[in-house]
């Protein structure tokens, strides 16, 4: 759902972009100064990741992980789940050539924004009417995670039809219908991690900073699957780009270029073997996430002290 340049007009950019800087600006200033920086860093990273794999649907369309209800459960704050989609979608636009540079502001707004206070929303909506108990999170969350899926994919649309891109009788339906089956694929896929989470660290992840053993697993099952698991992705198109080709505005794409370098593009890294370029960027992404991730919230949580 990574729109990319072109695909929305500059005026629509530009509103999207103005939006979500007010958003992100007001996520930091409601940040305070407990937030558990390796919490949100670790989580970022591994969205970062797991995005990076791509599950097959049908159609010949793939489709991979939002992680809005992911971030939202795991660090309990729809303002701090905010700055972390948006970091991993800033690193991914700038880095890797994943999402427009001018479109930025409208995935953000997509993803980081409708698809995290969607995934607020219903999640606790939702966990409240199945009594509460803890045992019920991944269930809610599974349900929530389908639901956030498909209503980031309609705010996308609306995007596209208000750019003029695309009819509304024909992106519409078209997105819709296959960001369900994405969507069915996110709710598994965030149901079994929190499933597991829940099993193995009951309070979802280890609070005490000062043991490091605790995170022995979460790191390394982190980077495992950005340079192991996403050799496995599937090379179908997403769900964006296949109704673009389907209803064909695809070529859009090609028409802006924002001369921007991306050391990464394609996940990929100049000049080495395709796999092994998947792997090293895709560690090295998740360690940059990590990273901006801790400090920039280490930094605002003191600001705000």
């Amino acid at each position: 759902m990574h729109i990319p340049d072109g695909f929305i007009s500059p005026p629509v950019a530009v509103i999207t972009t103005v939006i979500s800087a007010g958003v992100l600006t007001l996520s930091f200033s409601k940040m305070g100064k407990d937030v558990k920086a390796p919490v949100i860093a670790l989580t970022t990273a591994f969205i970062f990741a797991a995005q990076m794999i791509n599950f097959p649907v049908a159609g010949g369309t793939s489709g991979h992980l939002l992680g809005a209800t992911l971030a939202v459960v795991i660090l309990g704050d729809p303002w701090v789940a905010t700055i972390s989609i948006s970091t991993v979608l800033l690193i991914q636009a700038l880095l890797f050539a994943d999402g427009g540079i001018t479109a930025l502001g409208a995935n953000i707004f997509n993803m980081g924004i409708v698809g995290v206070w969607v995934s607020w929303l219903l999640v606790t909506t939702i966990q409240r009417l199945l009594g509460g108990a803890k045992k019920r999170l991944p269930l809610a969350a599974g349900i929530t995670a389908t639901i956030s899926m498909v209503s980031a994919a309609v705010s996308c649309s609306l995007l596209l039809i208000i750019s003029g891109t695309a009819t509304l009788n024909l992106v519409l339906p078209a997105m819709t219908g296959t960001h369900i089956l994405i969507g069915v694929g996110e709710g598994l896929i965030t149901g079994s991690v929190l499933r597991y989470l829940l099993v193995t660290n009951p309070d979802l992840l280890p609070n005490d900073e000062s043991k490091l053993d605790k995170w022995l697993v979460p790191v390394i099952g982190t980077l495992l699957v950005a340079g192991v698991l996403s050799l496995l992705a599937s090379s179908w198109p997403d769900g964006l780009e296949k109704v673009a080709e389907n209803l064909g505005f695809i070529h859009l794409a090609e028409n802006v270029r924002v001369e921007v370098p991306t050391p990464f593009a394609d996940y990929q890294i100049s000049g080495i073997n395709e796999q092994i370029g998947t792997s090293i960027s895709g560690v090295l992404g998740t360690l940059i996430c990590f990273g901006l991730a801790f400090f920039m919230t280490k930094f605002m949580s003191r600001k705000s002290a």
